[in-house]
């Protein structure tokens, strides 16, 4: 009743629903790279944007602005996903999807442990004092959530056209259609693979970032990101580029509004009971799609 006797409280949480969105987008389309690359789905997703907010926060500790964070932590989780790629993930390219679940699993809860060693339990957050803009005199936005919603698109703009027009991104592109002919072709796609699994870090790394200025960071709470990114690419589907934004953006706006109206304590809840009315919705349409192929 509060929602429609007061279109401003809902238009300042739709708002600010819509910039954290982008975010969730920005981390679904590097799951959903690995995913269509590699047939890997990746549950340590959530926690390479922690590590990603931590590599900002170091910077904020040492005296410089966070926001350059979005551009080294890209740099250092690349490195830190290439590393993961050669020492586990390699050995479960082509197995069984079930396995590299169970594999990167493994790694998130070492990431996570690891995160707790170093940089404590606290929950944290890198001050990048840019100040509120005030829309019509009621609606209060932080200028670091317009600035991170900016970054997330130009972002995920910029990854598009490198695998759309770049040697590289086009021997991406080629492997994620057809492995076994690219090979055929000459591509290294082990080589590959190495290089998709730092990508799917280092944009996590970018999102981490940002995370870390317009909200908070904290060792254990990179499932919720690992289970919206999922949550947006089962609904966008892989290679859907629009749907993945448009997805993270409305997943955004819904979190916001559900916390707003069932209470800030009941937003995983609410999280999670999406991803299941997600899941069951898919499996409906594939349901209907195999007795109509019958």
């Amino acid at each position: 009743m509060l929602l429609s006797q007061a279109p401003v409280i809902s238009a300042d949480l739709i708002i600010n629903g819509l910039l954290v969105g982008a975010i969730f987008a920005l981390a679904a389309y590097g799951m959903a790279l690995v995913w269509g690359v590699m047939n890997i789905i990746n549950i340590a997703q959530g926690e390479f944007v922690m590590l990603g907010g931590y590599v900002a926060m170091i910077l904020f500790w040492n005296g410089i602005h966070p926001l350059f964070g979005v551009v080294v932590a890209p740099v250092v989780l690349f490195f830190v996903g290439w590393a993961l790629y050669r020492l586990v993930v390699f050995r479960v390219v082509d197995r069984d999807l079930f396995v590299s679940l169970l594999a990167t699993f493994g790694l998130s809860i070492l990431m996570q442990q690891l995160m707790n060693t170093v940089f404590t339990g606290n929950i944290q957050t890198a001050q990048s004092d840019l100040g509120t803009l005030q829309l019509f005199g009621t609606i209060s936005i932080l200028n670091i959530k317009i600035v991170a919603f900016v970054m997330a698109i130009a972002l995920g703009g910029c990854l598009v056209v490198f695998l759309r027009y770049s040697r590289l991104g086009q021997a991406i592109r080629a492997t994620s259609q057809n492995a076994r002919a690219a090979r055929v072709l000459g591509v290294d796609t082990d080589h590959l693979y190495a290089v998709t699994f730092g990508l799917n870090a280092a944009i996590c790394g970018a999102a981490g970032a940002l995370v870390a200025m317009a909200y908070n960071i904290h060792p254990y709470i990179g499932l919720p990101y690992t289970i919206r990114a999922f949550m947006i690419v089962i609904v966008a589907g892989l290679g859907n580029i629009a749907g993945v934004i448009l997805a993270g953006l409305g997943l955004g706006a819904a979190e916001n509004v559900a916390s707003f109206v069932l209470g800030a304590e009941f937003q995983l809840a609410f999280t999670f009971g999406l991803l299941v009315v997600v899941l069951v919705w898919r499996n409906t349409r594939l349901a209907a799609k195999r007795q109509y192929l019958k």
